[in-house]
């Protein structure tokens, strides 16, 4: 299920970049990049900064077994994204 709101985006800047990324790259947005764009100050914001520290921050697993096994973690929930 999609979420209207979350297909256009909130703002018009979001709509039209996301229209532009999709027309340049032929495809269309997962909708995991659609949610992060729509009010990303409440969820795109923290929600990297969380990612990017669970994956780039210390840890005994190297960035590349993390990213492994999120991967494989994606593959299980038949992600696409």
């Amino acid at each position: 299920m999609r979420l209207a709101a979350a297909r256009r985006g909130n703002r018009w800047p979001n709509r039209l970049l996301l229209r532009l990324v999709e027309k340049v790259a032929r495809v269309e947005l997962p909708d995991v990049v659609r949610t992060m764009s729509y009010r990303s100050g409440f969820f795109g914001g923290p929600y990297t900064a969380l990612v990017q520290a669970v994956m780039r921050g210390p840890s005994e697993w190297t960035v590349g077994e993390r990213e492994l096994l999120a991967a494989y973690t994606s593959y299980l929930n038949q992600c696409p994204y």
